[in-house]
């Protein structure tokens, strides 16, 4: 394995934002994905549509899709970024007693998009906990990771089975 630095640090080991000017723009996807493991009558009565709250999937894929174009806010050196798609996807899975939550982020541009995927999972994912917590507090958030990313200098990268 190449050793690699740390781009987010300069010669003398301090923080600061990686100048991206001199990039070339190509298209760049990130895809990621969470799980939030509930009870069976939890991920029921959310898929049933009976949560008291409402449609509690809707406000989940609202949250994760503004996490998106947010990040910049969240984590520090990210870069603004001007996304041209963001999805995201929330599928109950009953035999496992939890949802998968599935993102994509795309634009055209100097800088990945990893990082808006993952924090759109994640704060999917926390809503998700936020909005069902009053009738699940043992629910449990894991398995955010990168699946793949695309464009840019490293090109295609995809996650597989092993290297998580």
């Amino acid at each position: 394995m190449t050793e690699q630095r740390l781009t987010h640090l300069d010669a003398h080991g301090h923080a600061h934002m990686v100048d991206v000017s001199e990039k070339d723009v190509t298209t760049r996807e990130a895809r990621a994905e969470a799980y939030i493991h509930m009870l069976p009558e939890t991920l029921a009565m959310i898929a049933d549509g009976r949560h008291p709250k409402g449609d509690v999937l809707a406000v989940a894929r609202i949250a994760g899709i503004q996490a998106a174009k947010r990040c910049s806010d969240l984590i520090p050196l990210c870069h603004p970024l001007m996304l041209s798609k963001v999805t995201v996807e929330l599928t109950p899975e009953p035999e496992l007693q939890r949802l998968r939550i599935e993102t994509l982020c795309k634009l055209n541009g100097r800088t990945g998009v990893e990082m808006e995927a993952l924090s759109a999972a994640t704060i999917a994912a926390l809503t998700l906990y936020d909005m069902c917590k009053a009738v699940d507090r043992g629910m449990v958030i894991e398995g955010v990771r990168l699946l793949e990313k695309i464009g840019g200098r490293s090109g295609h990268w995809t996650l597989k089975e092993g290297n998580a």
